[in-house]
C-alpha cells in the first residue's frame, strides 16, 4: 500500500504517469508497505496468459526472492525509476523516504533492486553515469543502498507513520531495533532473485 498523501499525476507522453506527494513527507516515513492486497503471481501463471495480459503483469510487477511476480494493488505501481531516487527499498518489505519530500514532488524509487527480467534503458540523469537498469544491480548496488536506508531509519521513529501497522509482523522486532539503534539494518541483498540458482523450465 501507497501512502495516503499521494496521488497519481499525469508526467509526460514519454513517461507516462507518476505518483507525487499531496503533503510533505518527511525522511524515514514509510511510503509503501507489502499488504495482504498485492497479488504475487507464480512464474508458471504469468506466462501461461495471453501475450497482452503477460506483457503488461511483466510490466507493473516487480519480483521478490523467491521470483514470485508480485502485483501492487493501487497506485504504487506507476512509481517511476530514477538513479538518485527519494525513495529506498528495505529488506523489510517496504520502501521508506530517503530524503524529505515536498508537497507536489515525485516520489521515485531505483528500479534496479526489482530483480527485473530484462535491461530497463533510462533516460540520461546529469547526477548519474548509469544509463540502464540491469537484473543483476542489486548486487553491485547493495551497499550504497544498504546506507541510503539505514540513514533513512535513523528517523523512523521521529515522523509520522500511517503504514506501520501495515508492516509484517515477523520483521517488527529487528525493524524496532534497528530505528533505535541497537541493531544494524539487514542487506536488501536478501531481496536478490537468483534465477540461475532457481531456474525453472517454463513451456
Amino acid at each position: 500500500m501507497i501512502h495516503p498523501h499521494t496521488e497519481l499525476r499525469y508526467v509526460s507522453k514519454s513517461i507516462g504517469y507518476g505518483v507525487f506527494a499531496t503533503q510533505f513527507i518527511p525522511q524515514g516515513t514509510i511510503i509503501w508497505v507489502l499488504d495482504e492486497l498485492d497479488q504475487k503471481l507464480d512464474e508458471s501463471y504469468i506466462y501461461s496468459l495471453d501475450p497482452i495480459r503477460k506483457s503488461q503483469l511483466i510490466k507493473y510487477c516487480y519480483r521478490d526472492e523467491q521470483g514470485k511476480y508480485v502485483l501492487c494493488w493501487d497506485i504504487a505501481r506507476y512509481m517511476n525509476h530514477k538513479f538518485q531516487a527519494n525513495c529506498i527499498c528495505t529488506a523489510y518489505q517496504f520502501e521508506l523516504a530517503a530524503k524529505d519530500i515536498l508537497p507536489g514532488e515525485e516520489l521515485t524509487e531505483d528500479y534496479g533492486y526489482f530483480n527485473l527480467d530484462e535491461p530497463f534503458y533510462c533516460f540520461p540523469e546529469k547526477e548519474s553515469s548509469r544509463t540502464k537498469v540491469m537484473p543483476d544491480d542489486i548486487l553491485h548496488f547493495y551497499p550504497e543502498w544498504d546506507n541510503k536506508a539505514a540513514e533513512s531509519m535513523k528517523y523512523f521513529n521521529q515522523v509520522d507513520q500511517p503504514l506501520k501497522g501495515l508492516v509484517n509482523p515477523k520483521y517488527m522486532d529487528k525493524v524496532s531495533l534497528v530505528a533505535a539503534g541497537k541493531e544494524p539494518i539487514d542487506s536488501i541483498i536478501s531481496c536478490y532473485y537468483d534465477r540461475f540458482r532457481n531456474f525453472e523450465v517454463v513451456s
